[in-house]
């Protein structure tokens, strides 16, 4: 028998600021890459606009680690509530089908017009489709789909610990797991921010409740985590990167602007409880996945129609609209069909049980 979760929870599961706060991370990601990317590829002799869309740009980026944060907080939960071969196919079938169509377009896609000439090999293709390019030191494939391989090692690693040094009591097996997940720290340093999620879910943050000085101290965290990380563009692979002024700054607050925001009745759970960010959270993931594809073509569209002008307001209006509403339409497609469609097949439920959102919001 199982043993029993390691943190009770009251509703079910279900956190509205942490749902809301992975809506808003893709929104970021997808507003971050359509500023970023026309910086860098589009305007790059125009020195003030990069400049201004510089401090957007890096918070924007900074949602893949708001998304690390929320995994961590989540799949221990799951981990604790599913033997290891169910946790493994749920989370096989919640990811997996999505990222698999769409690398397979991308495949397509590339073979066409061997845009990433790089990427078309078989070792490339295969470690991607894997998610094992972190070990083989080739790049993912489909677009922003480098963080699904963070994610899936981190949820072999979680189910690993829990199963052999929580559940089973076995000791070697259990120090095997925990030394596995030591060495994967060290060498990919930006698997901390799943750890930050794990230490909320083991201090109970969502069963503290909110009061008016905490909501100042999940304001002041919020303010420095925003300002820290506007100041650099993050992407880990060593230890020395943590030698970057903002990191400490960026570690502390995101800790403290969880352990604050996760309270039921906290700022961040009122500001984003509502349907509007709840249908984010749902299409969260589709949506980080989908939107590289409408943005590649709408910009590929811009370039050749001229409509990046002189006027970069206007022009940069105009593709920020197509770019976001085509990614909206496509992205509630997709996630209806590729993202819940197999699950629901498979489990027969929902994602998201709509009787915990009422019990998180009772």
């Amino acid at each position: 028998m199982d043993a029993p979760a390691i943190i009770p929870k009251k509703n079910g599961g279900f956190n509205a600021a942490a749902h809301g706060l992975r809506g808003l991370a893709a929104v970021f990601v997808m507003l971050a890459h359509i500023i970023g990317g026309t910086a860098e590829h589009i305007y790059p002799h125009v020195k003030s606009y990069v400049q201004w869309v510089r401090y957007p740009w890096n918070f924007g980026t900074f949602g893949v680690e708001i998304f690390f944060v929320i995994s961590g907080y989540v799949i221990l939960q799951s981990a604790l509530k599913y033997n290891l071969k169910e946790f493994g196919l749920r989370r096989f079938v919640r990811i997996y089908p999505l990222f698999f169509v769409l690398s397979l377009l991308f495949i397509a896609l590339n073979f066409v017009t061997n845009a990433y000439k790089e990427l078309n090999n078989v070792e490339t293709i295969v470690s991607g489709l894997l998610f094992i390019n972190l070990f083989t030191g080739t790049e993912q494939l489909t677009p922003n789909a480098w963080s699904l391989s963070y994610e899936a090692c981190f949820y072999v690693l979680t189910a690993l610990i829990v199963t052999f040094a929580y559940k089973r009591r076995n000791m070697l097996l259990g120090a095997l797991a925990v030394m596995l997940a030591i060495a994967f720290l060290i060498a990919f340093p930006i698997t901390v921010y799943f750890l930050i999620g794990v230490a909320m879910r083991l201090l109970a943050a969502d069963e503290k409740t909110a009061t008016p000085a905490t909501w100042g101290m999940e304001l002041v965290s919020f303010v420095l985590m925003v300002a820290s990380a506007s100041q650099t563009h993050l992407g880990y692979t060593a230890w020395d990167q943590f030698g970057t002024p903002a990191v400490p700054m960026i570690l502390l607050s995101i800790t403290a602007y969880f352990y604050f925001a996760l309270r039921p009745g906290s700022l961040t759970s009122r500001a984003l409880g509502g349907q509007p960010f709840r249908y984010f959270g749902d299409v969260s993931y589709s949506l980080y996945l989908v939107h590289p594809f409408p943005y590649f073509l709408m910009r590929m569209i811009f370039v050749k129609m001229g409509w990046f002008t002189g006027n970069i307001p206007l022009s940069m209006t105009a593709f920020g609209t197509a770019v976001v509403s085509t990614s909206l339409v496509a992205t509630h497609f997709i996630y209806r069909t590729l993202e819940r469609g197999p699950y629901e097949a498979m489990f027969h439920q929902r994602i998201y049980h709509d009787k915990r959102r009422k019990a998180a919001a009772s």
